[in-house]
């Protein structure tokens, strides 16, 4: 059984577990083993859907074979009610069980990546410079595979189990608003609402057989910001005569980086980071203005905040003394991921039953982001992680052993 084989066979096991126990399931051991024969029965089935999917990746909210695909596949389940089109793209299923309970969210995201496909297997990306290299094909696979387990678990089933299919968690294309937004712009957790909502991502950290889990904060909040700063062209044999923005815009790069070093507790781990730089037309020429991009990232509800404040006191103080003006855009694109303690403590007894207590573990928070944060705005969530990573048949990293385009897959909107 290679890689992902494992990863999406567990991964059915254990988010089919955690929904169960969440909603008090009794004589879980036999439920555990009904949802291991189904797990092993249909993972070839689910394997050829992540395969074909892989083949036919789709970037956010462009998400129509994909979405088309699972929405077919849920009726064919003889879901209670399948919803298309929800943030554009999206797909909601609603599953009732035949026993009285809890409504309970699982969700998964659709969206590839604009990378191109390097890998020379079978199920190679037909899209050119579009890839699943971020593992929602699998995620998307996996969800599909725990909807076919609860749907033939039904009549045992207690409440009602809510399938959310996610487009554009990477980010609108386009620049607009993020997958998660979009969705709870048409679907606001209501009719049904569910008591708490549980999502994962594959992590190539972790071995495969690994679950990682944080009870509080797990990875960061996003935010993004564009400084121009604005000086007085004049021709670099004379700067006397004009104010060069190119020095002052390095000194706002260095003095950004007291924010985190000096302004802030450092028990409240925040990152601001300049990501690019541009500006001038000539070698020899003063520019004008110089733009810089950057994001800042914290695991404090405060720290976005704080950084916003600190940032605008030093573009001013340095503009000011330098003869420059500037312009600020801060736009905050995702809070912190924050799983609701009491529901980990919860999900943990099914977690372990599914993988082992020696494969729990509890990796420090994580600095990338993830929309799923905006769910736990309004209902209690767990996000958790897989691990994939088997050196043996080289897979270190989502989608390729190279390490670099690890990096480069959680660009995106990471």
């Amino acid at each position: 059984m290679d890689v992902r084989q494992r990863l999406l066979t567990g991964l059915m096991m254990t988010a089919a577990g955690a929904t169960l126990a969440g909603q008090g399931t009794a004589d879980m051991a036999a439920q555990r083993s009904r949802i291991d024969a189904l797990a092993t029965e249909l993972h070839p089935a689910i394997i050829a859907i992540r395969r074909d999917i892989h083949r036919n990746p789709e970037l956010g909210f462009r998400e129509k074979r994909t979405a088309a695909l699972v929405a077919d596949r849920l009726r064919a389940l003889n879901f209670d009610e399948v919803r298309t089109g929800v943030g554009l793209t999206g797909v909601v299923g609603v599953l009732k069980g035949g026993r009285p309970g809890p409504v309970v969210a699982v969700r998964a995201d659709m969206d590839a990546l604009p990378l191109p496909e390097l890998n020379d297997v079978p199920y190679k990306s037909l899209e050119p410079n579009v890839k699943h290299a971020c593992g929602h094909d699998g995620h998307t696979a996996m969800a599909l595979g725990v909807a076919e387990i609860f749907s033939r678990m039904r009549a045992d089933l207690p409440g009602t189990v809510v399938f959310l299919f996610q487009p554009a968690e990477e980010g609108d294309p386009d620049g607009g608003k993020s997958g998660a937004v979009r969705v709870l712009d048409d679907w606001p957790l209501t009719n049904p609402t569910p008591s708490a909502i549980f999502g994962l991502h594959i992590m190539p950290t972790l071995r495969v057989g690994q679950i990682g889990y944080n009870s509080g904060p797990a990875m960061a909040s996003a935010d993004r910001f564009t400084v121009k700063i604005i000086g007085k062209s004049t021709h670099g044999a004379m700067p006397h005569t004009g104010v060069d923005p190119v020095p002052i815009a390095a000194q706002v790069v260095l003095a950004l980086q007291t924010i985190p070093a000096r302004m802030i507790d450092a028990q409240s781990p925040t990152v601001v980071t300049v990501g690019t730089i541009s500006g001038g037309s000539r070698f020899n020429i003063i520019a004008d203005s110089i733009t810089m991009t950057g994001t800042v990232r914290s695991l404090s509800e405060a720290g976005p905040t704080t950084v916003k404040a600190k940032m605008t006191q030093i573009l001013q103080g340095i503009t000011a003394a330098s003869g420059a003006t500037y312009e600020l855009s801060y736009v905050e694109t995702a809070p912190v991921v924050f799983n609701h303690q009491a529901l980990v403590a919860a999900s943990l007894p099914a977690l372990e039953a599914a993988v082992g207590k020696g494969n729990l573990v509890a990796p420090p928070a994580q600095m990338v982001s993830e929309d799923f944060a905006f769910y736990q705005k309004k209902i209690p969530g767990f996000y958790f992680f897989l691990g994939i990573a088997n050196p043996d048949k080289g897979s270190r990293r989502c989608g390729t052993p190279n390490t670099s385009t690890w990096t480069r897959t959680r660009s995106a909107s990471a």
